[in-house]
């Protein structure tokens, strides 16, 4: 059986609009491609991802068609939402132990961690607020061997 990794919207946007690390991130994600690992996300992935952009393109941040292109390309990841049972009070529970102000990220947390295995994100400010050997930022990606 394949392995799992969950990823969080920021990944999914550092390869849809520019980024310092976008580079890390194709890295990263063809390397899941390659070895057919499971990409799994929260539900509210999609909903995260499709407001960034449009956010992006009416502040000018990206053109019209800039965007219609990348909201096409985030279906194209093939990224599975998964809609766990108890996942919110997974959440919930995390973001309390991990002394988070809301659950967003929790939710990509509780995924993570109810499968067991690694969130993959671009927040670099969660990974330091969690820092649980779990949830990888992909800055390091290549570093350290990762």
């Amino acid at each position: 059986m394949p392995g799992r990794v969950c990823v969080d919207a920021s990944l999914a946007l550092m390869l849809l609009l520019p980024h310092e690390h976008t580079s890390k991130g194709e890295a990263l994600w063809r390397s899941w491609r390659e070895s057919h690992t499971l990409v799994v996300t929260a539900p509210l992935f999609f909903a995260e991802v499709t407001s960034v952009l449009r956010e992006a393109v009416y502040f000018g941040r990206i053109t019209p068609e800039e965007g219609e292109i990348a909201f096409d390309d985030v279906y194209k990841l093939s990224v599975q939402g998964l809609d766990l049972p108890q996942l919110q009070r997974h959440a919930w529970e995390l973001a309390k132990e991990f002394n988070r102000p809301r659950t967003y990220d929790a939710q990509y947390l509780a995924v993570a961690n109810i499968l067991g295995c690694e969130l993959w994100t671009a927040d670099r400010r969660l990974v330091n607020a969690v820092s649980a050997p779990w949830v990888r930022w992909v800055g390091e990606y290549g570093a350290t061997g990762a």
